[in-house]
């Protein structure tokens, strides 16, 4: 495990190289398009300061576009002292903690590091386990936090969103220009910025996939391993997949922080998803009994 929480920490330096990579070939067909070379630096420093933004800023944003709120320990506190206990045994500071108001079993974490993490549980969470179930849950969600998942994440949202930013900016500088005479006889450009803005979500959503699925599978053996009692999350998960896990405000900017899919289903977001099914999360839970 411990390999693969290293393997993570790498992630990140590879996941920003590749998103810059891209970001300065966007960046160079703007020079192209406009004939001028020196538009090329002004994208790419644009683009990072973008990028650094929404890195800081992304931890609230997900706070605040799935309405959750802070709590205190008289506000709620079975769950706070779960979260109190869990922090302990893993080592962590104390999160903030946030309760949403939806009753959808499911819950996040959030947070560029563990001194500024937070987990948030939906009302219906709270409402449908019992202790061993809840906790099993919570200790998947500050997996993700002792892991350092969620800086990976978060840096893979702020580029993603850079990307499909300068994509939105391409379009739209075709179209403004295009009774431009100079644009005339410039169809390639033109057909370029199609394309990119077509294909760039889809980018940023399987850059999302291909993270997020992994992320969940090292949560659940986190989880089981601080717990020490991988029944619990089996039967967390069990109860989510008979329930569902759709929330009732839908956000696919920050469906992969979520325990469970919160994304309706029999959708095309659902091709893309970035949670594994729930049949493999329980497989691979009960492997780790067998070998225990």
């Amino acid at each position: 495990m411990y390999t693969q929480i290293a393997a993570n920490k790498r992630k990140t330096v590879y996941i920003m190289f590749s998103f810059f990579v891209l970001v300065g070939l966007i960046a160079w067909l703007f020079s192209l398009y406009f004939g001028n070379i020196k538009i090329l630096p002004y994208v790419l420093i644009g683009s990072l300061i973008y990028a650094v933004i929404m890195y800081y800023v992304g931890s609230s944003m997900s706070l605040a576009v799935n309405r959750a709120r802070q709590i205190t320990k008289k506000d709620n506190p079975r769950l706070w002292r779960i979260v109190e206990n869990l922090s302990i045994t893993d080592g962590l500071p104390m999160p903030k903690i946030y309760i949403m108001d939806d009753p959808s079993p499911n819950a996040f974490a959030t947070g560029r590091n563990p001194k500024t993490s937070a987990v948030c549980a939906t009302s219906g969470l709270l409402e449908i386990m019992n202790d061993d179930e809840l906790e099993a849950v919570i200790a998947h969600e500050l997996g993700h936090v002792k892991n350092y998942d969620i800086r990976v994440a978060m840096i893979a949202f702020a580029l993603a969103a850079v990307i499909t930013f300068i994509a939105d900016i391409m379009i739209r500088s075709v179209f403004f220009r295009g009774n431009d005479r100079d644009t005339e006889g410039n169809p390639i450009f033109f057909l370029v910025a199609i394309v990119s803005a077509i294909l760039m979500p889809i980018i940023a959503t399987l850059i999302q996939l291909a993270i997020s699925r992994k992320r969940e599978y090292l949560a659940d053996a986190t989880s089981a391993l601080t717990t020490r009692y991988p029944e619990g999350l089996i039967s967390a998960l069990r109860k989510i997949e008979r329930t569902g896990s759709t929330l009732k405000v839908q956000n696919t900017a920050t469906s992969h922080f979520f325990f469970a899919n919160p994304l309706r289903g029999h959708s095309i977001t659902n091709l893309f998803s970035t949670h594994p099914p729930i049949e493999d999360r329980i497989k691979r839970l009960r492997d780790m009994e067998t070998h225990a």
